[in-house]
This record gives C-alpha cells, sequence and structure tokens, in this order.
C-alpha cells in the first residue's frame, strides 16, 4: 500500500524562518527514500548555481539558494486552483548541483546527463538556476525520453541569438542551438513576455524561422490574460510542453534582481496567472533561471520566482491527481 507524502516541515513545531533550507520546507530527497523506500517520487526540485554564460550582470549562481529563502512561506493549499501541491504529490528537494564554472560545455554536459539519472525513474524536474543556458541540457535530455518539445518560454528576450564574442553556447543562445539540433516542436513553441530593444529587425525574423511565435508583454494591457491564456493553449495544444521562465519577463519594479532588466514588462500576477492557464496541458519539465540575489531587495525577485516554482508544482499535483483542466477561482475567471 502507498504511504502518503512526506510534505514541508510541520509550521506548528518549527517557524518557517527556522526551517530547513529547502525549497518550501519539503523534505530532501535523502529523507523521502528513508522513509518511503521504493515508492515513487514526482518531482524533484533541483538547484544548478551556474552562471558562467552570462553576458551582463553576474550574480545567478547564487539564484537557488535565494529562491529556496525565499519559499518558506509557500502554504499547502493553492487557494487559485484548488489544489494541493505538497500532499498530491510527493515532492522532494535534491539540492544543488556543482557544475564546471569555467568551462560552459562541460557543464552543459554535466546538467544534461544528471537531468537524465534523475528523470530515469519517471519524476519530473524543477530546476531553480542559475542563468538560461540550463534550458539547452535540459531539452536535449527532455528530447530523448518525449522527443520533439514544445517550449514555452516567458522571457523580456528572444535568447535565440548565434552566438556572443564567437561563443555558441551562453544565455542568449539555448534556444537557437536548440531548434538547430531538431530538440524543439516549431509548430508549437513560443515566446511570451518579449520586449524592449534588439539588435535589428533580423532578429525577429530569424527567430520565426527557428519555430517561435511571440505574445509581447503589451498584449497584456492591450488585450488580457484570458485572452494569452487562450492563444498560449492553442498553440501549444497536446505536445510535450517544457517550460521555462526567465525572471526577467516580470518588470522590474517586479524582480529587480536579475541579470538583464527591461522595462516594460508582466506583473507578477499576470505571470501566475498565465502559468495557471497550463493546468490540463502536458508540461513535462520546467525551470526558473536568472535570479541574481546581489541585485534584490525585500526578496522581492526571490518571492516572485518562488511562487513560480509553487504554480508549477500546483501544475503537476492537479495532473496526478486526475485535473484535466483549470479549476477553482483562477480557472473560472481565465474562461476555460
Amino acid at each position: 500500500m502507498t504511504s502518503q507524502p512526506l510534505g514541508p516541515a510541520d509550521y506548528s513545531k518549527t517557524p518557517r524562518y527556522a526551517g530547513p533550507p529547502t525549497f518550501g520546507l519539503l523534505p530532501r530527497i535523502d529523507e523521502v527514500e528513508a522513509e518511503r523506500p521504493g515508492e515513487k517520487i514526482d518531482v524533484k526540485v533541483i538547484g544548478i548555481p551556474f552562471d558562467a554564460g552570462v553576458s551582463y550582470r553576474p550574480g545567478a549562481r547564487f539564484g537557488p539558494a535565494h529562491i529556496r529563502q525565499s519559499s518558506k512561506l509557500l502554504r499547502p493549499y493553492n487557494q487559485a486552483t484548488n489544489v494541493h501541491p505538497f500532499t498530491w504529490q510527493q515532492v522532494a528537494d535534491c539540492g544543488d548541483l556543482g557544475v564546471n564554472p569555467f568551462d560552459i560545455e562541460e557543464a552543459i554536459t554535466t546538467v544534461e546527463a544528471n537531468a537524465d539519472a534523475m528523470r530515469a525513474d519517471g519524476a519530473k524536474l524543477l530546476t531553480l538556476g542559475g542563468d538560461h543556458t540550463l534550458a539547452l541540457p535540459n531539452l536535449r535530455s527532455l528530447h530523448k525520453t518525449h522527443g520533439k518539445i514544445a517550449v514555452l518560454h516567458f522571457d523580456a528576450h528572444l535568447d535565440t541569438w548565434d552566438t556572443y564574442f564567437g561563443a555558441p553556447y551562453t544565455h542568449g543562445t539555448p534556444f537557437r542551438r536548440a531548434s538547430e539540433e531538431g530538440l524543439i516542436d516549431m509548430t508549437a513553441s513560443m515566446h511570451i513576455g518579449i520586449r524592449g530593444p534588439l539588435y535589428g529587425k533580423k532578429d525577429l525574423e530569424d527567430d520565426e524561422v527557428l519555430g517561435f511565435q511571440i505574445i509581447r508583454s503589451d498584449e497584456y494591457q492591450f488585450t488580457s490574460v484570458q485572452d494569452v491564456v487562450a492563444r498560449m493553449r492553442g498553440r501549444l495544444g497536446d505536445a510535450p510542453v517544457y517550460l521555462s521562465v526567465d525572471i526577467d519577463v516580470l518588470d522590474p519594479a517586479a524582480a529587480p534582481g536579475t541579470g538583464t532588466p527591461e522595462a516594460g514588462g508582466m506583473t507578477s500576477r499576470e505571470l501566475l496567472n498565465s502559468i495557471r492557464g497550463l493546468q490540463g496541458l502536458n508540461v513535462v519539465g520546467a525551470e526558473i533561471v536568472e535570479v541574481a540575489p546581489a541585485y534584490d531587495h525585500a526578496e522581492v525577485t526571490g518571492l516572485a520566482a518562488a511562487h513560480v516554482g509553487y504554480e508549477v508544482l500546483s501544475l503537476w499535483a492537479a495532473e496526478n491527481n486526475g485535473v484535466t483542466a483549470p479549476s477553482g477561482p483562477s480557472g473560472s475567471a481565465l474562461g476555460i
């Protein structure tokens, strides 16, 4: 008989601020394996403190620890979607993966091999970055299992540039490399939240050739979250989806702690409701990247990132519990 999932620390016995340094005060993987030997871990949270691919402000290597610190106030019931993300599935924090900070290609190889090993038992991965270079090895790993992946990319930037200073692997190039390698579903991938100056119109033309549609940040104001979610779901369909959230998709007012901030971004409310709109779709993996705590204050960016992770866990908990469409108050409001 399957035992109950091992959940977060008991808040009535240990104050949250004194709790374990794990995401949402969830148990470590060794604790889960000791208490539930032989039973499945549905979701593994892994930190990858790597930022050797950044082109402007460094510091995202400290993102995983900051997101975990900012996640201590998360609670076990998601009232917006009527989901219990910590008890409808077994989630475990797997700590941080150490990768070579001086050799990007070696680091990419290490991340891919680790993702393969961690997913071998059927678990889903929630990656806490780290810079956006990490998307490429994660997509390489997922492609081995699911074939072509629909990339749903929340970001201020396209990240489909060719090279920086001749370097093909940086945080601005992962989705070009992924498209060139045949990893992505070119009929179902999209960027959301794009804004800010580009090098030229050719950036957009190249991006379309690589298989992406774009929903600009401004469109949240000119239309609605409901419209964005409907377009998003129509594009993704039943494809396996990789959710990649660069925290700089948010306006700097909502996420100052990031390496390449751009004015005119979306609010955290818009981002969270967009992710809630994915409920019932086939989300096979997710990452939250580019949190750079040196530029944060009052945990503003860390809190936003932690809540993004919470909504991702809620998506998977709903799937694990047989919920096939957006539910709860947010589902009704999104009109799905």
